[in-house]
């Protein structure tokens, strides 16, 4: 971890970042056209994102999966595009508004340690971040509280960053805070895995 200082407003503002963090400037390598080679956003989500849906794409970066989920949910449903990185946004508004999407995304900003969304949603999206989170636990439990029963997270985590025993260990952390795993999906260069929320209770504190 390392701490960021802002000063402004006669207040000095400290902020905890997770080192392994990417950094917005990094994903230039990868969230690009020629990404669409290999990862198909619409290919990927058709079977769970349907028309007038809203959903979550959380560590959205500058949005390559938010604007192929906002082609899926159409003018009646909402993404929301939810990142730590303010220059990430920046990228992602942009590009939305050439896609001719802007209109059914909402972009929001997370602090360090609360997502902060507000509302629920059906389906939430978490493609290679969930290994960026220092504690986990928290982080599910959130997930959990914006999640409508029954609604679903999509875990996707890079093959080449993540080793299959810790992927098993992301996964029993969903588990603990109410999660069911119900199915597995091929994506390449990835380990995934689709889990629901338990139709009963609260989110396991």
């Amino acid at each position: 971890m390392k701490k960021l200082e802002q000063k402004g407003n006669n207040m000095e503002i400290a902020i905890w970042v997770n080192d392994h963090i990417c950094p917005w400037w990094l994903t230039y390598l990868f969230d690009n056209p020629l990404r669409r080679l290999f990862h198909k956003p619409e290919k990927i989500f058709r079977a769970f994102v349907t028309e007038g849906m809203t959903v979550l794409d959380i560590g959205c970066g500058m949005g390559f999966f938010s604007i192929g989920l906002a082609n899926l949910v159409g003018r009646k449903g909402c993404v929301i595009a939810a990142d730590i990185q303010q220059k990430s946004l920046e990228a992602l508004k942009g590009r939305a508004e050439k896609a001719g999407v802007s209109d059914r995304i909402r972009i929001h900003r997370c602090e360090p340690n609360e997502l902060g969304v507000g509302l629920t949603v059906g389906f939430i999206l978490a493609f290679w971040m969930v290994h960026e989170v220092p504690d986990k636990d928290m982080f599910f439990h959130q997930i959990c509280s914006c999640l409508k029963p029954n609604g679903k997270i999509f875990i996707v985590e890079p093959k080449f960053h993540v080793s299959s025993s810790r992927f098993q260990e992301i996964l029993v952390s969903a588990q603990k805070k109410g999660f069911r795993q119900c199915g597995s999906a091929w994506v390449r260069f990835s380990r995934a895995a689709m889990f629901e929320r338990e139709s009963f209770g609260s989110p396991i504190p």
